[in-house]
């Protein structure tokens, strides 16, 4: 069994190796190139291709994604970008390239989604995009044809679709911005005059190629094997929980083996647990299982990889259990909530959670953009 552990990390340490060194292969367009055509689908359900924005006097390809913290701190702007210019003959389109399947789930600890074509829509109407947003995570054709390295990076092509400007938007993502280079080059060429910085260098999160798609296995495997434990849990302890004293947050999913939509949703809670923790998010899942339902409850938490702070509950008054946990719980199972730093109750469900719902409500706390590297 450990040969195998070893064989395989051996191999996904090569291939992800070896997914960096296609990455690198990728070659960024150069000023004066064509534009790429594309045939990509939209988060509207349209299919678009390049030929679909023809009558626009300037077309701006703004490579973007969902999950990375420095696309994110940009959305604002973009948004700014298309209302600014959509009057003046100019036409922004943001294309995700990512495979939304090479990307780990802790590289999702600043987002609520990931980057599938269905989190995108779930963005779009969040943000209430009026530009379209189209996917080339299947293929990623257009994305290599563009050599994209990383989101954000904007293509500028003017009307004859030649490219005129590439790299970032301005020089700065959460602080004061000195050098709108983004902007510079289209009021350049709405004016008819030189774009005066034609290429800068782009900073952001690296392009998800499908190749990496073995390493974002490989880490799942590494957390499978996690130890999985169950301790014991007395009113003391709980009491001192929910203080949470220290700085971070706690998830607290309150379930039982017996209860079917406890059991159905652990799956999330791992998930969740992947995506945060690394960000001062702590899972702690209390079972009010009977001493006699521990081991199932135990295995159960061990099936479904919840490699989290793990208790069963000593405290035989079921009631005075709830007030400590919620004092508005009116019982049934399963119950959740988010504590902050402090003790400060943030989020409540009782009864089976909406995931999207939790995600929000925890990276509203932690933070979207790497200014918030610290909570």
């Amino acid at each position: 069994m450990r040969a195998m552990f070893l064989l395989g990390a051996f191999l996904a340490s090569f291939l992800a190796i070896y997914s960096s060194a296609i990455a690198e292969e990728v070659t960024t367009l150069e000023i004066g190139a064509a534009a790429p055509n594309f045939k990509l689908p939209g988060v509207d359900d349209q299919e678009y291709t390049l030929k679909s924005f023809a009558d626009a006097k300037l077309l701006l390809v703004v490579f973007t994604c969902n999950h990375c913290p420095t696309a994110q701190a940009y959305e604002d702007r973009i948004i700014k970008l298309h209302a600014d210019y959509e009057g003046r003959g100019v036409k922004l389109i943001a294309i995700s390239p990512n495979d939304d399947l090479a990307v780990r789930l802790d590289e999702l600890g600043y987002s609520d989604v990931g980057d599938s074509l269905a989190d995108m829509k779930v963005r779009a109407k969040e943000r209430d995009f009026k530009f379209p947003y189209l996917y080339d995570g299947e293929t990623q054709a257009a994305s290599r044809a563009f050599g994209v390295v990383a989101t954000p990076q904007v293509f500028l092509f003017d009307a004859e679709r030649k490219l005129r400007y590439v790299g970032r938007i301005d020089n700065s993502d959460v602080k004061e911005v000195t050098s709108h280079d983004c902007r510079n080059a289209l009021e350049a060429l709405l004016a008819g005059k030189p774009v005066p910085v034609e290429k800068t260098r782009t900073f952001g999160c690296s392009t998800k190629w499908a190749e990496k798609r073995v390493e974002a296995q490989a880490s799942i495997d590494k957390w499978n094997q996690e130890p999985v434990t169950l301790k014991n849990l007395d009113e003391a302890t709980l009491a001192k929980l929910v203080k949470n004293e220290a700085n971070e947050y706690l998830l607290i999913n309150v379930w039982a083996s017996w209860c079917g939509p406890c059991v159905k949703e652990l799956p999330e809670f791992v998930t969740i647990n992947r995506m945060y923790r690394h960000r001062k998010l702590k899972l702690i899942t209390i079972t009010l299982d009977g001493e006699e339902q521990r081991a199932d409850a135990l295995k159960l938490l061990q099936e479904k990889h919840v490699a989290a702070e793990n208790y069963f509950s000593l405290i035989n008054e079921k009631d005075r259990l709830a007030d400590l946990v919620d004092a508005k719980w009116q019982g049934p199972l399963p119950h959740t909530i988010l504590i902050g730093p402090g003790g400060k109750l943030l989020y409540r469900k009782n009864g089976p959670i909406d995931p999207l719902a939790v995600r929000r409500a925890i990276v509203d706390q932690l933070g979207r953009t790497y200014a918030s590297r610290g909570k």
